[in-house]
């Protein structure tokens, strides 16, 4: 059959309001031209990526295509209420109650604590990161292990540069599993359902590019899961750099405080020896003593047992402080006023400052300086200088140049720092306190979410009633939930919400709006059905070689801009690609959900492995020799397994 009656014979599939028609060779339209230069324009200053941020890029690319008439001002503006959008930002703020009532701290430490060797944090690794990250946007869930990672790293004296990767790459891979577990499936959700409500499509074609269900893509992200960790078990170690200048960096930059904990009645520490709670190798601490009542332990040894009321006495760095301070019902000994019920510590922070010589506190005790009166803030743990102090916290006497360690509350470092108490004040990091009385109720929510889902993806009858069916919305009832039962505050839920994420988002689905309506992707699309067919590609092969380019470009897109971009940019050009090859649109759309979701050869192509680039003292051409074999890999997998599982036939 000649191509003038192959395109005939699609007629009845094509939307009649298009310009562009199939039985004659597609015309670029300059509206069509704006968008294409809009968006080439834009993916080209994005190799600058130190020059203007990528959601100015995309809101930038969103007003000029604007007001040069592409899109009417509605049509530019409905991509920021795309349900894609709110369900995103519902699940930022979901991890992070996961994450504030110490769930996550929680999996985390049970994850690797029993771990003593690479291979044996890497397996351990891969049996829980995978089937999280399912759940778990992938981009908290890196927020939240990474630390995880570089302590047990500290502890085992490895370098951090040789599990960071695996992190990253475990997490993309897990991603693709179901629909919640990266904001690029949930993007490419957004997209179908936009371009599913319009009118540029006939009825049979808009059945097939309805929205993702919950465990559609598990049909292939599952086995690619499978394939992408037996790689990193097998063959990643052998590729992964060994930054050992990063393990020497633990103890060249330590700085090592005296601190006191008292257990409390309700801590689950007690009863238990110093091995088996996991005091005994903490990253850069040493237990020197445990206090119990006139009897003083020294040198304590791994099988003394830990009970309640003992004052235990570390020496480390306060990193690894701020970790005790995690442990429910182990408080700071010096200060018996100390808040020790969750609500209020996590009102406090951890605040680093130095004595000057002026200060009224020099010749003091610690426990006689009356510091909780004078500062409000309470005295954790004290450094001096040169000098390892062994004795207790509260007996230290203050000289100029200590430093305290302190529980304050948020504003004592604008209070302070230009106080002449004080040489300098500063924050320490993100040390603040978990609500761990709110775990349970945290890990419930959670679980509910995710049943919500998926009943109302696989069984939406049991759900007629109201609108329960909708995900933004079960997404944004649990954050309030969580709110209402105290699993975190309003301003943490605002906080954990990265606006530049749903900025880039919204303006890059108005983008491929853009290529969509002014006829631009038809039109690529036309041109790569053309260029198939003056190949001389057999018409058996031909789907599968259009879905292949589709993949690759993609994957390239993906590769050196961004997975969110891609994922707006490229569903509408898969889905005209299928249309125009007289192919259903449904392998394609999986196949740009995949290729814009795993990312592995360039730091750049996907946020997590861009956060693990600095921890682990990578350089981009490590990310190429780890991951150029996994992306082939899985690139020929998907290929192969895609038109197996999704028929080409419409």
């Amino acid at each position: 059959m000649n191509l003038l009656k192959e395109r005939e014979s699609l007629l009845p599939f094509i939307p009649s309001p298009l310009p562009l028609v199939f039985a004659q060779q597609a015309v670029l339209t300059p509206h069509g031209w704006i968008a294409i230069f809009v968006t080439i324009a834009i993916f080209g200053a994005m190799q600058r990526r130190h020059a203007v941020s990528v959601d100015l890029l995309f809101l930038g690319g969103l007003v000029l295509v604007t007001l040069t008439g592409v899109l009417s001002p509605e049509q530019a503006l409905e991509g920021f209420s795309n349900k894609a959008v709110v369900m995103i930002a519902a699940l930022f703020a979901v991890s992070a109650g996961l994450r504030v009532t110490g769930v996550l701290d929680w999996i985390g430490n049970r994850l690797l604590g029993g771990a003593t060797t690479e291979r044996g944090a890497l397996l351990r690794l891969a049996a829980a990161i995978v089937p999280a990250s399912a759940f778990v946007l992938n981009t908290p869930l890196v927020a939240m292990m990474a630390p995880v990672v570089v302590d047990w790293c500290r502890r085992r004296s490895i370098s951090p540069s040789r599990l960071l990767i695996p992190l990253s790459y475990l997490t993309i891979i897990g991603g693709v599993c179901t629909l919640i577990g990266t904001s690029t499936t949930l993007v490419i959700n957004g997209k179908l359902a936009q371009m599913a409500a319009g009118k540029e499509y006939s009825p049979k074609i808009v059945e097939k590019i309805g929205e993702l269900s919950f465990f559609e893509i598990t049909w292939v992200g599952v086995p690619l899961a499978l394939i992408g960790v037996t790689y990193m078990l097998l063959v990643a170690h052998r590729r992964l750099p060994n930054r050992t200048d990063l393990v020497e960096e633990f103890d060249e930059h330590r700085r090592d405080y005296l601190v006191e904990m008292q257990v409390e009645q309700r801590c689950p520490l007690i009863g238990k020896s110093v091995e088996n709670a996991g005091l005994r190798h903490l990253p850069g601490l040493f237990l020197i003593e445990i206090g119990r009542g006139d009897e003083t332990i020294t040198p304590v040894s791994p099988n003394d047992i830990i009970l309640a009321n003992d004052r235990l006495v570390f020496t480390g760095v306060v990193t690894t402080i701020a970790d005790l301070e995690r442990i429910p019902g182990l408080v700071p000994a010096v200060d018996n006023s100390f808040e020790t019920q969750p609500a209020q510590r996590v009102q406090r922070v951890l605040t680093e400052a130095v004595l000057s010589r002026t200060s009224p506190l020099i010749g003091l005790t610690v426990r006689g300086s009356n510091f909780r009166k004078r500062y409000n803030a309470a005295v954790v743990a004290v450094h001096r200088n040169g000098e390892r102090l062994t004795n207790k916290v509260g007996n230290v006497r203050l000289e100029p140049g200590d430093t305290l360690l302190l529980q304050t509350r948020n504003e004592f470092v604008e209070s302070h720092r230009n106080s002449r108490d004080f040489y300098l004040v500063s924050r320490v990091g993100k040390t603040t306190a978990r609500r761990h009385d709110r775990a349970l109720w945290a890990g419930l929510l959670f679980v509910g979410l995710i049943l919500w889902l998926t009943i109302a993806s696989l069984w939406p009858g049991m759900l007629a009633w109201g609108n329960l069916t909708s995900k933004s919305i079960a997404a944004i009832a649990v954050v309030l939930a969580m709110i209402v039962t105290r699993c975190m505050t309003t301003s943490e839920a605002r906080s954990a919400i990265d606006l530049q994420v749903l900025l880039t988002i919204g303006a890059a689905l108005g983008l491929g709006k853009a290529l969509e309506l002014s006829g631009a992707a038809r039109w690529l699309a036309e041109s790569l059905v053309d260029a198939t067919t003056a190949l001389g590609v057999a018409p058996d092969w031909k789907p599968y070689l259009l879905l292949a380019i589709v993949y690759l470009l993609s994957q390239l897109f993906t590769e050196t801009i961004t997975n969110i971009a891609v994922a707006s940019i490229m569903i509408p050009v898969a889905v005209n690609v299928a249309v125009a090859g007289g192919s259903d649109p449904r392998p394609f759309i999986i196949a740009v959900t995949l290729a814009a979701s795993l990312s592995f050869v360039t730091p750049i192509g996907y946020q997590t492995n861009l956060m693990v680039m600095g921890p682990g003292g990578y350089h981009p051409r490590d990310y190429w020799r780890v991951g150029w074999p996994l992306a082939l890999l899985l690139t020929v997998s998907a290929l192969v397994l895609i038109p197996q599982i999704w028929s080409f036939a419409l």
